[in-house]
């Protein structure tokens, strides 16, 4: 998630610091969330809207 903190300048110097900075960018390319499919309705519509309200708070009552 993008943050205002990527916007500062910052240095990298030395060896250490600059393949510690490419592993950090590495593991943050590699530790992405998988997609997970879902199944969805898109609704059209107030009569579509009010259906699929009433259906929901039937499940909630």
């Amino acid at each position: 998630m993008a943050t205002s903190s990527i916007t500062k300048n910052f240095v990298i110097s030395g060896q250490k610091q600059v393949e510690k900075f490419a592993d950090a960018i590495e593991a943050s390319a590699n530790d992405r969330t998988p997609r997970v499919p879902i199944n969805m309705t898109y609704l059209q519509g107030t009569d579509e809207i009010i259906k699929f309200m009433e259906k929901r708070l039937l499940h909630i009552l």
